[in-house]
C-alpha cells in the first residue's frame, strides 16, 4: 500500500479524484493527510473522506526557509512514501525538494517543457498553441523542470478561452493523476531524479 500526503492551494479537484480512487478497496493507495499553504476550499474534501488535514501558512513565517521547514516537519510526521503537489501554488526551496524528491511529484496543466510556471493555460492560448495538455513530473530544484513521468494531450479548440480550456485539461488531470499514482503504487513506474 502506497502512503501519500497531498498538498493543495485551491479547490482540490485533483485531490478529490485521488480521494475517490483511494476509497476503492482495490486501489492500493492510502491518503494519510492533506496539507495546504492557506485555508483552501479543497480541505473540505479531506474532511468528507475522514482524512487529516493541516495548514502551514506562508504569511505566518519570517522567510521561505522557516516556512518550508515547518511544512517538511509536518509532512514527516505522517511518514509518506510519496508527496503529491496537486495544485499547490508555491515554489518549494531546494532544502525541501532535496528531502522528498524523487518521491515528490507535481501535476502541471501543459505539455512540459512548454509553458512552465503559474500561467500555463493562459500562456498556451497566447502562443496560439493548437494543443496543450497535462504533465505529471518529479519535482526538482527548478520550476516545472523535473523528469516527466506521464503526459496527456488536450486539443485547443478555436472557441476556447482560459476557463473552457482549463476545464478540459482538469478532466484529463484527474484521470492521469489517479492512473499515475496507481502505477507508482504497483511499481510499474519508477521515480528517478536528475
Amino acid at each position: 500500500m502506497l502512503s501519500v500526503v497531498v498538498l493543495i492551494s485551491g479547490t482540490g479537484s485533483n485531490l478529490l479524484a485521488l480521494l475517490k480512487a483511494a476509497d476503492h478497496p482495490l486501489y492500493p493507495v492510502r491518503i494519510l493527510a492533506v496539507g495546504s499553504d492557506r485555508a483552501a476550499e479543497g480541505l473540505a474534501h479531506a474532511d468528507l473522506y475522514g482524512v487529516p488535514s493541516f495548514v502551514v501558512e506562508r504569511g505566518r513565517f519570517s522567510d521561505v526557509e522557516t516556512w518550508s521547514a515547518k511544512l517538511q516537519e509536518t509532512i514527516e510526521h505522517f511518514n509518506p512514501d510519496l508527496v503529491v503537489l496537486a495544485g499547490f501554488m508555491r515554489i518549494l526551496p531546494p532544502s525541501f525538494v532535496s528531502r522528498f524528491s524523487p518521491n515528490l511529484i507535481n501535476i502541471h496543466p501543459s505539455l512540459l517543457p512548454l509553458f512552465p510556471g503559474a500561467h500555463a493555460v493562459r500562456d498556451a492560448l497566447a502562443a496560439g498553441a493548437r494543443e496543450t495538455g497535462v504533465t505529471i513530473h518529479v519535482v526538482d530544484k527548478g520550476v516545472d523542470t523535473g523528469p516527466v513521468i506521464a503526459q496527456r494531450t488536450v486539443t485547443v479548440m478555436p472557441a476556447d478561452d482560459q476557463a473552457s480550456l482549463h476545464e478540459r485539461i482538469k478532466f484529463q488531470e484527474h484521470e492521469l493523476l489517479v492512473e499515475t499514482v496507481l502505477s507508482i503504487a504497483e511499481k510499474r513506474t519508477e521515480l528517478v531524479g536528475r
